[in-house]
């Protein structure tokens, strides 16, 4: 057996949020190094960092890609980190594929740079990367994501995930405060707000597309119950298949938002939070992917490409350099009750099985 569930431990009981990943970046650069492999660590100031193992010989340039940050929860009324979204065993998979192809002296030719990237959650983490450097001479990237129960069992594996843009908009609604005996003297922030909500609501795109818009987040408080509060604040999340009608959408609801509070009286100021794009994956690289999961699962553990409306920033990879052929698969592992949950569990056992097929992916473009 491997060191993936060592690894995947000691990750999993230091979960830190994005681009405070701290201990977890300092781990891993040292479970790299100790095993002979080349390390720059702090990658555009952050707790990024990128590895490499050169063959000395020509040839490609493949990148794996993993992801480090836990995510914010409010549980018991206390905020914390939780590995929810199974960037621990990310990390453990690539870290431990390094390793063990480091040890069998695998890479015959070219090199194999690994990333290590944070605030996949924020949606920053990659770009944070790419303008750090860390792309500028790799010719293929591939990463993966833990799947849920619904898609994929433990034993299989899709080649190809399809993944959805993604938007974050918030907006800060400002009213005029005023005794809640004579509210006509302001204007209701609340009012403003929930009348934004509905507007939202009542956006339609064309039924041919997939996406959807809800909120997400309403704050507003005027700090007593007998006045009238004059800001809320309310986020919404946006979701879309492609990535050219994401932009119809956004503009769809920070028009309605400001129309819509306008009517009361109010204003709003839109700004976008965060944003991934959809995906871009390159047919060569799912080719790679797809014959290493035959390797290591045989025909019977390799399922058709799926389609989420769940958002991953490692697209940003592709969209900001073409050039690069990027794949993402999905490792079954009997994931419940879902990403994101803060009681998400699965079957560490398949961990062992993500190690392999990125043994398998790297063997057929770097042995």
């Amino acid at each position: 057996m491997s060191n993936v569930l060592e690894h995947y431990h000691f990750l999993h009981e230091i979960p830190e949020l994005g681009f405070q990943e701290f201990k977890t970046s300092a781990y891993i650069a040292d479970q790299l190094e100790s095993a002979g492999i080349k390390v720059t660590r702090g990658i555009n100031n952050t707790t990024g960092m990128v590895a490499e193992i050169d063959s000395g010989v020509p040839g490609p340039v493949l990148a794996l890609r993993a992801d480090m940050d836990a995510l914010g929860h409010i549980i018991d009324g206390v905020a914390c980190a939780r590995h929810t979204c199974g960037h621990d065993g990310h990390s453990s998979v690539v870290l431990t594929a390094a390793q063990e192809l480091m040890k069998e002296g695998a890479i015959k030719k070219g090199r194999l740079k690994l990333l290590f990237q944070p605030a996949e959650e924020l949606g920053a983490g990659a770009l944070a990367m790419i303008e750090g450097g860390a792309l500028e001479d790799v010719e293929m990237i591939l990463g993966f994501h833990v799947r849920p129960l619904e898609e994929c069992h433990v034993g299989q594996a899709t080649p190809a995930v399809i993944y959805s843009a993604c938007s974050t908009l918030e907006a800060t609604i400002k009213g005029a405060p005023a005794h809640a005996a004579r509210p006509h003297l302001g204007v209701n922030a609340l009012d403003a707000a929930v009348q934004a909500v509905q507007a939202v609501n009542a956006i339609h795109l064309p039924p041919g597309l997939t996406w959807s818009v809800k909120a997400t987040r309403f704050l507003c408080d005027a700090g007593v119950t007998n006045s009238v509060p004059d800001e809320a604040r309310v986020v919404w999340d946006l979701r879309s298949q492609e990535n050219a009608p994401m932009a119809v959408l956004k503009e769809k609801v920070t028009l309605a938002i400001q129309h819509s509070v306008a009517a009361l009286g109010a204003t709003a100021d839109v700004v976008v939070l965060k944003e991934m794009p959809a995906a871009e994956i390159h047919e060569e690289a799912t080719a790679v992917i797809r014959a290493a999961i035959v390797d290591v699962l045989g025909e019977a553990g390799l399922l058709d490409t799926k389609t989420t409306p769940g958002s991953e920033d490692f697209f940003y990879y592709p969209v900001k350099n073409p050039q690069v052929k990027a794949g993402f698969w999905g490792l079954g592992t009997n994931l419940v009750p879902g990403l994101h949950h803060p009681e998400m569990r699965f079957e560490l056992s398949s961990l062992e099985i993500g190690v392999k097929i990125f043994k398998a992916a790297v063997v057929r473009v770097l042995g």
